[in-house]
């Protein structure tokens, strides 16, 4: 038995007709899967992770040389271009008692995740409008910052910020990346 077709150009009519809504189909589904890939998993977004290695050593009788060798390493698929920077130096160790109560009042008053606003020791920070730094995607990139302080401080936090970073993807800034580490100056008379 054969199957016999009388009518070939309303057949082929129809098959293309269903092929093209299959491609649409097809299309939709599959952009829709990128939008949703592209937002959930952030394929195109900056991502940088920082690393810091902090040394100390004593310069003369009363100062301590601090250097703080700040990574950046680019961890995202796309390049991460850094406008601006902070390097803080805050003291931890020794504060006085009043200094302590008004950093804890001031630490748990209010709604947020506890920071304690520690007494600044060194501020400084950085603007390159037009030749900031480029880190492309698997790359990295060092900054070295140097700090003198008192012998008498025993223990310092450094906090670093770089942001301002422009997407060249959406053309618009992205929040900035920072990180604190807390440092323990060993007593360098004991040696």
């Amino acid at each position: 038995m054969a199957l016999v077709l009388t009518d070939s150009g309303k057949t082929r009519e129809l098959a293309a007709i269903v092929q093209s809504s299959v491609t649409a189909f097809a299309i939709l589904v599959g952009g829709s899967f990128a939008a949703y890939k592209l937002e959930v998993f952030r394929d195109f977004a900056p991502h940088l992770t920082i690393v810091q290695d902090i040394s100390h050593r004593a310069v003369s009788d009363s100062y301590v040389h601090i250097s703080v060798s700040v990574t950046m390493r680019n961890t995202s698929r796309v390049r991460v271009d850094i406008r601006e920077g902070i390097f803080r130096l805050y003291q931890v160790s020794p504060l006085t008692d009043e200094t302590v109560e008004r950093l804890y009042a001031e630490t748990f008053s209010i709604n947020e995740i506890p920071r304690a606003n520690w007494p600044v020791l060194f501020d400084s920070e950085f603007v390159r409008a037009e030749n900031g730094i480029f880190v492309e995607p698997g790359g990295s990139h060092q900054e070295i910052v140097d700090f003198f302080i008192s012998k008498e401080t025993e223990s310092v936090a450094v906090y670093t910020y770089f942001g301002d970073i422009w997407d060249t993807g959406t053309h618009r800034r992205q929040p900035g990346w920072d990180l604190t580490t807390t440092y323990d100056i060993v007593s360098l008379s004991s040696r």
